[in-house]
């Protein structure tokens, strides 16, 4: 992901309903204002990526973005923790997240040079944790936690996929 395609996530979230945020476990009020998230970005893009806190993926269809996957948690040569969206709601269901989902878990792989990718969704948003499935994930365990900055205390499903 570039710089200025950065700038998706922020509008993503900020443009989504609470609904659909309540879907994916999102604190509406834990959302940075727009200015300040673009701030964190540039000082992100800044670092050498094995120094970055997060690794962030475009995805493109038809030369479009329609969506993103965010790794976070990471423990170079070790570990990372992936999330998975796809920007618009007409484009959702349709399958596209699958393809999305195995080519970025192997950018994260390589780049990372992961042993374990592990994703965390809401347990009640069926639409990731089937992609997740169907891209080869294996399911560990539903638990109750707060998964990053931006979520509120919920049920997630744990997945993993496994290079050890």
């Amino acid at each position: 992901m570039t710089l200025q395609e950065a700038s998706e996530i922020i509008d993503y979230f900020h443009t989504s309903t609470p609904e659909h945020l309540e879907v994916l476990g999102v604190d509406p009020s834990r959302l940075p204002p727009s200015a300040q998230w673009q701030r964190r970005y540039e000082e992100l893009f800044d670092q050498p990526v094995e120094q970055r806190s997060h690794f962030l993926v475009s995805w493109f269809e038809d030369n479009q973005f329609v969506g993103f996957s965010t790794a976070d948690k990471i423990t170079i040569g070790e570990r990372a923790n992936m999330h998975l969206h796809v920007k618009e709601a007409s484009r959702r269901r349709r399958g596209i997240g699958v393809e999305c989902v195995r080519q970025s878990a192997e950018l994260y792989f390589q780049t990372l040079k992961l042993k374990q990718l592990f994703c965390e969704p809401n347990a009640f948003n069926v639409a990731p944790n089937r992609t997740l499935q169907k891209a080869g994930f294996k399911y560990l365990k539903t638990h109750m936690t707060v998964p990053g900055p931006l979520n509120f205390h919920q049920a997630v499903n744990r997945w993993v996929m496994d290079r050890s």
